[in-house]
């Protein structure tokens, strides 16, 4: 198998499948579920608003695909909302069937000089989370800029209790790159416990993918690239994935 095929395959298994459109509907949700081809390969999880957490699970349900995660999002995508306000969608989501959390760091307050608050946010919205909830902590690397505040940020997360820290929220003019990869996953390295790490915004071909798979091996080691500990946040990714894979079948 080439490298391509290698990393086009475990591409698949790690990718949050995702779609946070405005114009997001059931019918947006049931055709994003629809669009994975379990005969080339099955994604970790699907990230949708929290509204359509049902309809996705639904849909996985249909195609007995019930063991793929659903993620949603909190403080999304400005990381503005009020620390009360934010607790409340985590519960609603959790109520809703929320496998998974991704929540916005203040990522402002910290660009600001407020630490204190962006670790209460990830503090108090890891303490909504039943066990079987894991808890992204999204920091919007390409807004801090700074390999400082990219680290910083890191630090808070895992501090907080992220299970996993993701660069970005595709909704900013920088999202995922390999400079602030690097930066958090070295972070990360330094934790003294198991901590993930999600790419989001902008992983849109295997080539892409190769690049983040590579990097992390680098840094973490081959067994990090599995679903608990490394994640891509993608819509268009899949689409290249299974052109490469079914080219190959």
């Amino acid at each position: 198998m080439t490298t391509q095929l290698t990393d086009a395959a475990l591409a698949v298994q790690l990718m949050d499948l995702t779609s946070l459109n405005s114009n997001d509907s059931a019918a947006t949700i049931q055709a994003l579920v629809a669009s994975i081809k379990p005969n080339l390969g099955i994604p970790a999880a699907v990230c949708v608003y929290s509204e359509f957490v049902d309809d996705a699970k639904l849909a996985l349900a249909e195609r007995e695909l019930s063991y793929v995660k659903v993620a949603t999002v909190t403080n999304f995508p400005s990381g503005n909302s009020e620390l009360s306000e934010v607790i409340n969608e985590t519960l609603i989501a959790i109520e809703r069937g929320a496998d998974e959390i991704d929540l916005v760091l203040p990522y402002q307050a910290l660009i600001a000089g407020d630490e204190a608050t962006a670790l209460e946010y990830v503090r108090a919205s890891k303490e909504c989370c039943p066990e079987h909830v894991q808890l992204k902590v999204i920091i919007e690397s390409g807004a801090l800029k700074t390999a400082q505040l990219i680290t910083l940020a890191t630090e808070i997360a895992i501090a907080g209790g992220a299970d996993f820290v993701k660069t970005s929220t595709g909704k900013v003019a920088i999202n995922a790159t390999l400079e602030a990869t690097e930066v958090m996953l070295s972070t990360i390295k330094k934790s003294p416990r198991v901590v993930g790490f999600k790419a989001a915004g902008g992983v849109k071909t295997v080539m892409d993918a190769s690049n983040y798979l590579q990097l992390a091996t680098d840094i973490m080691g081959e067994s990090y690239l599995n679903p608990s500990t490394f994640r891509f946040g993608a819509s268009s990714l899949l689409a290249d994935v299974y052109a490469v894979l079914n080219d190959a079948s």
